[in-house]
C-alpha cells in the first residue's frame, strides 16, 4: 500500500553545454545544497529514476508544524531546479562574502540555466563578474529584450532612479570572457554591465516603460561584491542571477502582449469609424418611399375629380 505521506520528485536539467562541468550528472555543490535547504524531509535516490538527473525522496509527515515555515520550504521544494543550478552560484558567493576564493576553481566557471546555453562567473577576492549570454529565438522577443537591456544604462538618469545600479551597454562580450568558445559567447540580445544585483527588482517596472525599438548584439554582465551577499542578502542575490533571463523573457512577452493588445484596439476603433461612414440603406430606403408618387391615367384622373 502508498504511503500518502511519502512523495517522488524527479528532475530533469538542462543539457550543459560543452564549457560546463558537470559531476555526476549535477552541477558541483548540488548535493550539499540540497541537504542544506530541506534537511530532514528529503533523502536523495541514488540512481535517479530513468531520464533525469535527479531524483528526490519527500516524506510529507516531517514538514514542520509551524505553518509560516511549512509554506516556505514548500516554496522552496517548488524551487528545487534554481537550488541545484545555482548550487556554483551559491557555493562562489559565500566565499565572496569572506573575501576568498574557492579552492580548485578555473578562473572562468560556467553555469547551465538553460538548454545548451550558460552564463559566466569571474571569481575573484573582491568581487564576482557574471556574464548573461542573452539568446532569444524570435527575432521580435530579440529586438523588444535589446531595448530592454538598453534601458539599464539610460534608467539611471531618470527622476528616482538616481541610486539605481550603475549600468554600462557594449556590442561585444567583456575581456574577461577571453578564451571562450564562439558558441558559448553567439548572443543575439548585448552586454550590460551593473552594480547592485540585489536592488534589480526597482528597475524592471520602469524599463518595461522605456523600451525603444533597436536590434543589437547583447550579453548581460554583473559585478557582485561582498555587500551584496551579506547574510540574507546572498539568497536574494542568488535567486536574481539563476532567474535573470527567465525574468527578461517574462516581461519581453508581457510587453509583446501590451502591444498586441493596443494594436488590436486601434483596428476595432477604425472598423467602428468605418461603419458609421456607411450610408444607413434602411433609412435610405424608407425616405426615399415617403417622397415616391404615382402617376394615374386620365381616366382614373377623371373619376377622381368627379368623386
Amino acid at each position: 500500500m502508498k504511503n500518502p505521506h511519502i512523495l517522488l520528485l524527479s528532475v530533469s536539467l538542462p543539457t550543459p553545454p560543452l564549457e560546463t562541468v558537470f559531476l555526476g550528472g549535477l552541477p558541483f555543490g548540488a548535493i550539499e545544497a540540497i541537504k542544506s535547504a530541506y534537511g530532514v524531509i528529503v533523502q536523495i535516490l541514488d540512481p535517479p529514476r530513468d531520464g533525469f538527473n535527479l531524483t528526490l525522496k519527500l516524506n510529507l509527515s516531517k514538514l514542520p508544524p509551524d505553518e509560516e515555515y511549512r509554506h516556505a520550504l514548500l516554496v522552496k521544494v517548488a524551487s528545487v531546479r534554481e537550488v541545484v543550478l545555482g548550487a556554483p552560484l551559491r557555493v562562489i558567493l559565500k566565499y565572496l562574502a569572506s573575501r576568498t576564493i574557492a579552492p580548485d576553481i578555473d578562473r572562468l566557471v560556467a553555469l547551465v540555466h538553460r538548454p545548451n546555453e550558460s552564463f559566466f562567473l569571474l571569481p575573484q577576492a573582491e568581487k564576482v563578474t557574471v556574464v548573461f549570454p542573452m539568446r532569444f529565438k524570435d527575432s521580435i522577443d530579440t529586438v523588444l529584450a535589446t531595448s530592454f537591456l538598453q534601458e539599464f544604462v539610460e534608467s539611471r538618469r531618470t527622476a528616482g532612479l538616481n541610486n539605481a545600479p550603475p549600468c554600462l551597454w557594449s556590442h561585444s562580450p567583456p575581456l574577461e570572457l577571453k578564451g571562450a568558445t564562439d558558441d558559448a559567447l553567439s548572443a543575439n540580445a548585448g552586454f550590460v554591465t551593473f552594480g547592485n544585483i540585489t536592488r534589480l527588482e526597482f528597475l524592471f517596472p520602469f524599463l518595461v516603460m522605456l523600451l525603444i525599438l533597436q536590434t543589437r548584439l547583447c550579453v548581460m554582465n554583473a559585478v557582485i561584491f561582498p555587500r551584496h551577499v551579506e547574510g540574507k542578502k546572498l539568497d536574494r542575490t542568488v535567486w536574481n542571477l539563476s532567474t535573470f533571463h527567465a525574468y527578461v523573457n517574462y516581461h519581453v512577452k508581457c510587453s509583446e502582449g501590451f502591444m498586441h493588445t493596443r494594436m488590436r484596439r486601434r483596428v476595432e476603433s477604425l472598423i467602428q469609424a468605418l461603419n458609421r461612414a456607411k450610408p444607413d440603406q434602411e433609412k435610405t430606403k424608407k425616405a426615399a418611399h415617403t417622397r415616391s408618387f404615382k402617376r394615374l391615367s386620365l381616366k382614373e384622373s377623371r373619376t377622381n375629380s368627379n368623386s
